[in-house]
């Protein structure tokens, strides 16, 4: 889930930036349900873990874990796209706002993620210096398994995606017919 999170935080940074460049509403509404998708897929992944973290480390939230916490910030941050967007009463305003703010928010995604953890200890492996997937973190056997999810994952994440996005279009075009 968590890949997949990251896989439509991406297109939807792309779509920002492309929405910036040229100004068109496509390009807002892909970026946005990106977005809202990504989120279904952070909070998903926040709820799994820590049933996760409950049967493996005895709790169900490790204050000391920095990509935990690193997670946790990151939802928030896309929890107030979502106000920020709602906010924003002009159309053209709340598609360029929302959409510099997309840029900078799926920037802090690097270092709460993947640059911080790595710095410090972390019950996560591939944190504290040493690198992931190495095969004292992951099986040779379950390899077979974690790989092929995370593709079916994407695809589901992409999937919906685009249902959201047709959805989307045809309320806006609905409205403008009205």
């Amino acid at each position: 889930m968590w890949f997949t999170m990251i896989v439509l935080f991406g297109i939807s940074v792309v779509n920002s930036i492309l929405y910036l460049r040229n100004q068109e509403e496509k390009y807002d509404i892909l970026s946005s349900e990106y977005i809202n998708t990504g989120l279904l897929f952070a909070i998903c992944g926040l709820i799994t873990g820590m049933i996760w973290a409950k049967n493996t480390w005895g709790e169900w939230w490790s204050f000391s874990d920095p990509k935990l916490n690193g997670a946790a910030i990151m939802c928030l941050e896309y929890f107030a796209y979502l106000i920020l967007r709602s906010s924003i009463p002009d159309e053209r305003t709340r598609e360029k706002v929302s959409s510099v703010y997309n840029i900078f928010a799926a920037a802090s995604i690097i270092p709460l993620l993947f640059i911080i953890p790595r710095m410090t200890d972390s019950l996560h492996p591939g944190n504290g210096g040493n690198p992931a997937f190495k095969s004292y973190d992951l099986d040779n056997t379950m390899r077979m398994v974690f790989y092929p999810a995370v593709i079916g994952w994407a695809c589901l994440g992409l999937w919906i995606a685009d249902i959201k996005i047709r959805i989307k279009k045809l309320e806006n075009e609905a409205l403008e017919n009205k």
